[in-house]
């Protein structure tokens, strides 16, 4: 691994699944501590419903955004028990993802993390039982296309998850106008996302707003290895920058591509790792960046899978 500058990737809202951290838990200790201190912190059974569901409460957005955050850490410190400290070049994460990213750069203790995530997954459950919003994914289309599509139809650019895939996102009847018009642009398919709201749209505002209360609230240190913001692409290092790209985020583009481009092409990295449930941002990578090489962890056979890897 000492030969390899290491990027780790953390998973964001929608890849969780029932049964998440329960192995890793039963063979790590570290995990099942920080499990226990979720469950403490939160004074709710975040451990119980990770592990058993039911899944439509787990997918609720102020369950599922804890209990990602909890599981990437967890995922982190599995590895850590096995292979130490390794050396991370840098860090990010889709969205939720970026908190957890930080929390691992030690921007923040994972209390402090957990509780803005929290928070974070409330105030964004709320904004979506105050208004009627939607998202759909736009494939095989130009990101130009897209965008000009989304100034038709009055939406917002969600995400640039890769090349030929852009999600976007606001009022329902208007991302479905967007989603009639697709193939007008010259997009190949246009698809309808089963998702409790707008998110990443001008209509997660009210979200916008509380979460940038609690970020002022909140103490932040330099991360001890460079964490690169969604909104812009590019680390974040000061207090004030974290703050206000944390916050950017709730209502701006998730620009996940250059993300993956400036990780690659200016710090250089060439091993990735992703922590959380399955391997989306493994395919993200590929399609990003073909034939660049990611580790999925998010069980006990994955992470052996992957100390099998890193140790030949």
């Amino acid at each position: 691994m000492k030969n390899h500058r290491i990027a780790v990737l953390f998973s964001g809202q929608g890849a969780q699944t029932v049964g998440m951290g329960e192995d890793l838990c039963f063979r790590y200790p570290e995990v099942a501590h920080l499990y226990k201190r979720a469950d403490t912190i939160l004074d709710r059974p975040l451990s119980s419903l990770s592990f058993g569901g039911p899944e439509a409460e787990l997918t609720q957005t102020k369950n599922c955004q804890p209990a990602l955050y909890v599981h990437g850490l967890a995922c982190l410190a599995a590895l850590r028990m096995e292979i130490g400290h390794f050396p991370i070049t840098a860090a990010a994460g889709l969205s939720l993802g970026e908190f957890t990213a930080h929390a691992a750069a030690g921007t923040f203790d994972f209390e402090t993390g957990l509780r803005l995530v929290a928070k974070r997954g409330l105030f964004m459950e709320e904004a979506c039982s105050k208004t009627s919003g939607g998202m759909a994914a736009m494939i095989g289309g130009e990101e130009s296309a897209v965008r000009a599509l989304a100034a038709e139809t009055d939406v917002d650019v969600a995400n640039l998850n890769s090349p030929g895939q852009v999600v976007i996102s606001g009022e329902t009847a208007k991302v479905g106008l967007a989603v009639s018009l697709a193939k007008e642009h010259g997009i190949r398919m246009a698809k309808l996302l089963n998702v409790a709201g707008a998110y990443h749209s001008r209509l997660m505002n009210s979200a916008y707003l509380q979460l940038g209360d609690e970020l002022e609230r909140t103490t932040f240190s330099t991360p001890n290895f460079p964490v690169i913001c969604n909104v812009d692409a590019t680390p974040v290092a000061t207090p004030q920058e974290i703050r206000q790209s944390l916050q950017d985020q709730v209502t701006g583009t998730v620009c996940w591509t250059q993300t993956i481009e400036y990780l690659i092409d200016e710090l250089k990295c060439d091993l990735f790792i992703e922590l959380g449930p399955g391997s989306v941002l493994a395919g993200l990578l590929n399609r990003i960046r073909k034939g660049t090489p990611c580790l999925s962890i998010s069980d006990n056979p994955s992470l052996a899978a992957a100390l099998a890897t890193l140790r030949a």
